[in-house]
């Protein structure tokens, strides 16, 4: 059973070349992260995305198993 989600901007038709990748707890801060990447490092509004755009980025987004540190 996955505790996380990720993405990595490089499955992305035309971005195989972008070492991005985020992990989080959430699929909505997944979908935050994404958003802010492709702003900062792309240039790119999210805002104009529209949904067959977005469809597509869901289908990037992954569950993980991601080992937790526990505390001592």
């Amino acid at each position: 059973m996955s505790n996380a989600y990720a993405y990595a901007c490089r499955d992305c038709e035309g971005m195989e070349s972008c070492p991005a990748s985020v992990v989080a707890a959430s699929e909505a801060e997944v979908w935050k992260l994404i958003e802010l990447h492709a702003e900062y490092a792309h240039g790119e509004d999210p805002a104009d995305w529209d949904q067959e755009t977005r469809t597509y980025l869901a289908t990037l987004i992954k569950p993980v198993d991601v080992r937790v540190k526990e505390d001592a």
